[in-house]
């Protein structure tokens, strides 16, 4: 009980600060051990475990990329609840993304708009921080992930990929290709036609060239039109990518926002994507064989909306505007209010 009302107070307090510090503040705190687990009854657990492209999880809710980017806070994060944490966006050089401000809070609309950039400190750094990890803190049943990226300056977006995922071999339960963020140029062109014929050929040679890679994932854009995301789910398919992530931010303004902020570019998160993730999780579903694993983000707050996600074809969910407005509570909240066996 006090746990729950430091959790629930300290968000709140957090969010005084402007969006950035908050988050690199709250980093700090989980990083240095100063927020409190957040216990889970075991018995909210009991048979929600469910298997996913070969990997078991103890639940289906996780932690979205674009919180810990650089492997910080693992230890605090799972502490916190989540079944599985996504590390990233990771690019291969380090690199500062776009100048700031590139956060924006939305309250009003219980959203986000963000042009990071892909800031990140390199592979080598995130790469340190999870041996270090799994060395010291890794517990049995957590579950990590970690996306990659291209650097803004590369010459060869595809062979970032490539020393992304070879780089991360061993470090990983899964891998996510992020090609759909709307904040580095020209990253969107890989989720068709041509250019992600050749992302996919390249990822098919690295299985061939490695005795074990884990399963890899694809970051898909919720502004893709359903003919873009029916060829991107066959051609996945055919090249044994083994799950999707639907979806990422949208540069899309369908809704009417009221906040201050409304008008500012980037990716926009939360609740106000929340119809644009539910139909491009429908449109991948329509044509995704039974085997792809299929992970839904975007606009998820609760029960209500996670287990509306499961009904049309997710087996994960994952959470970031929702986990940053309400805390650690939402977690639990989701939780109760899943059946015993969701799948």
């Amino acid at each position: 009980m006090i746990n729950n009302l430091i959790h629930r107070y300290g968000t709140k307090a957090i969010s005084l600060l402007p969006p950035e510090s908050a988050h690199n503040f709250t980093l700090w705190l989980l990083a240095q051990g100063f927020i409190p687990e957040f216990r889970i009854n075991p018995r909210i657990l009991e048979n929600l475990s469910t298997e996913v492209f070969g990997i078991t999880f103890k639940h289906p809710v996780g932690l979205a990329a674009g919180f810990d980017k650089d492997a910080r806070a693992l230890k605090g994060l799972f502490q916190l609840g989540f079944s599985f944490i996504e590390v990233g966006t990771v690019t291969p050089k380090p690199q500062q993304g776009n100048p700031r401000p590139r956060v924006f809070r939305l309250s009003s609309d219980r959203a986000l708009i963000n042009r990071m950039g892909f800031n990140s400190r390199g592979l080598d750094y995130v790469c340190t921080k999870l041996e270090q990890w799994r060395n010291r803190d890794a517990h049995e049943g957590e579950v990590l992930g970690v996306n990659v990226g291209a650097n803004r300056d590369t010459s060869d977006k595809i062979e970032d990929y490539v020393s992304g995922v070879t780089r991360l071999l061993g470090l990983a339960d899964y891998i996510t290709i992020n090609i759909s963020s709307p904040n580095t140029p020209g990253l969107r062109d890989l989720q068709e036609g041509i250019n992600l014929n050749r992302l996919l050929d390249a990822l098919c040679t690295v299985r061939a060239n490695n005795a074990f890679v884990p399963p890899l994932l694809l970051k898909v854009s919720p502004d893709l039109d359903q003919e873009g995301l029916f060829n991107l789910v066959q051609a996945c398919n055919e090249s044994g990518i083994k799950g999707l992530v639907v979806s990422n931010t949208s540069t899309s303004r369908q809704v009417n926002l009221v906040s201050r902020y409304s008008n500012q570019k980037g990716g926009l998160s939360g609740r106000p994507i929340r119809e644009l993730s539910r139909q491009a999780l429908k449109s991948v579903k329509k044509v995704a064989p039974d085997n792809l694993g299929i992970i839904s983000v975007g606009g998820i707050d609760g029960a209500e909306e996670a287990n509306i996600r499961f009904s049309s074809g997710a087996q994960l969910v994952q959470l970031y505007t929702s986990f940053i407005f309400q805390g650690a509570l939402v977690i639990e909240d989701i939780l109760l209010g899943l059946p015993s066996k969701k799948a």
